[in-house]
């Protein structure tokens, strides 16, 4: 982390950056306002990079997609690929797939779901948790987690493996594979991989379980700190079953507010545009959803694993339930908003990802060999979406006569968060920062804060067609001699 000091000689405030925002995927910045007694103005996450994605999957065939939109990302490549790829199911006509198929999409999702997490918590977050906000920067790292915290670490490391290891042998290879394809998926799962996958599944489940008592163990010892840090209430979404069951492959969307009251359930992911909009601001390039009915101000929300274990009902394993229920009972039932418990909500999915991965490797069905659906009616529009391990994914295509993409429309998990995390470096802010002695490990309690959503803010920057820029020229002391600034709308002044 860097931190640059700057004069805002308009409001007489000193203007501090982190620039850039470390241990997450992806570009990006905060700066903080200060007045001469070190209280906070404003605080503002800037995603700072640009990809258009969105623009040059247009004229692309469809079939190429859901391999294409991977490269978004080196992290979630699974996620894009199944979000797009059931899309196109429905472009091409497959309305329905083989058990086997979706039991192997299934298959590679959870396995997505576990190496995800695993190097979320312990390559990224243990860090701050294990060693301290505060902690030396040079040490604060998976290497000295590893120094003090050698078999958890090791135990991070295993579990990532395995997950990798389940999407190498469902997709092909474990960054960007081709295993799912329009109707269906084109890899068997052979019995000698699925009882190599086998051996060591009880052993992930007991390393999981142990992760989920680390974080609650880590709040038992301070409630006061890690539950209300970066606290503040909001709406939440996420997908869930007709039974009210967590559903991070398929399912309907729900979403509860603050209190946990229900605002809408079961609403078809093909009507999200319906239910959502986004707004663009000029000061970064992540675009700001929100509920439609609710509006900008009221109708933001939080997704990812603290959304998920409270937005539904139950979660379909044991294990993970059982923990589901011990999360949810110093609330008494009601959501609890603190920034830190979605590390606590996220090691709860791990182990429900290594209980359902153990279901999947028992049932029959994963080594059969009927891996097409049947073809029938072809469709131009369709969407796509799935639980990402940072929230709910959208992808929307609509697909012409010639086979070619004419429109795309992603919304990414991060993007969907994107007013949270927003909302939590503020509170953190307020909270720990205003009024006192800007140090750096101050402005870390602003990056844990971020960190705890897991952004991808790669997968995020899609602000179509409105790219605001501002060039400075500057002569060999630095002086500045010229400036020209293309605004929001694209004008120049």
């Amino acid at each position: 982390m860097s931190a640059l000091e700057t004069a805002d000689t308009k409001q007489n405030l000193r203007r501090v950056a982190i620039d850039p925002v470390t241990r997450v995927e992806g570009h990006g910045k905060v700066t903080i306002l200060l007045d001469d007694n070190n209280r906070v103005h404003q605080v503002r996450l800037h995603i700072v990079e640009f990809r258009g994605f969105e623009a040059f999957i247009e004229g692309r065939p469809f079939w190429e997609v859901p391999v294409v939109v991977q490269r978004l990302c080196g992290i979630c490549p699974v996620s894009h690929h199944l979000a797009a790829v059931k899309a196109m199911d429905h472009i091409a006509g497959y309305h329905r797939l083989t058990p086997t198929a979706e039991k192997l999409r299934r298959l590679m999702h959870y396995g997505q779901i576990l190496q995800s997490h695993a190097v979320h918590f312990f390559h990224l977050a243990s860090p701050d948790l294990l060693l301290g906000f505060d902690s030396e920067p040079t040490r604060r790292n998976i290497v000295g987690v590893a120094a003090q915290f050698p078999e958890i670490a090791r135990q991070g490391v295993l579990l990532r493996k395995y997950g990798q290891e389940i999407i190498r042998h469902t997709s092909g290879k474990r960054i960007h594979g081709t295993g799912a394809i329009p109707g269906g998926v084109n890899k068997t799962l052979t019995t000698a991989e699925r009882e190599e996958l086998r051996l060591d599944i009880d052993t992930m489940i007991g390393w999981a379980r142990d992760a989920v008592g680390l974080v609650e163990q880590l709040h038992a010892t301070r409630p006061d700190f890690y539950d209300v840090f970066g606290e503040f209430p909001s709406n939440m979404m996420g997908l869930a079953a007709p039974n009210g069951a967590l559903e991070l492959y398929d399912g309907a969307l729900r979403a509860r507010d603050a209190s946990g009251a229900m605002i809408f359930d079961q609403v078809p992911c093909s009507d999200y545009d319906s239910l959502l909009q986004e707004e663009v601001k000029p000061w970064t390039y992540m675009k700001f959803p929100h509920i439609r009915s609710l509006g900008a101000e009221a109708g933001w929300y939080k997704v990812g694993p603290l959304a998920r274990i409270q937005t539904c009902d139950f979660i379909p394993t044991p294990l993970a339930e059982e923990e589901r229920k011990k999360f949810m009972a110093p609330g008494g039932g009601k959501p609890r908003h603190g920034t830190l418990l979605f590390h606590w909500a996220r090691m709860i999915e791990a182990l429900h990802a290594a209980e359902t991965i153990r279901d999947l490797l028992d049932d029959p069905d994963i080594v059969g060999t009927d891996l097409m659906g049947e073809k029938g009616e072809r469709h131009l529009e369709a969407v796509g979406v799935i639980e990402a391990p940072r929230g709910t994914l959208f992808h929307h295509y609509r697909v012409g006569a010639d086979d070619l993409v004419s429109y795309c429309n992603l919304i990414v998990s991060t993007t969907n968060n994107n007013q949270a995390m927003n909302e939590a470096i503020r509170s953190v802010a307020k909270d720990h920062l205003s009024g006192h002695e800007v140090t750096e490990g101050l402005l870390n309690h602003i990056e844990v804060a971020i960190r705890a959503y897991d952004p991808c803010l790669s997968c995020a920057t899609h602000a179509i067609g409105q790219m605001p820029l501002q060039v400075d020229l500057v002569d060999a002391s630095g002086a500045l001699v010229g400036r020209r600034r293309k605004n929001f709308s694209g004008d120049a002044a």
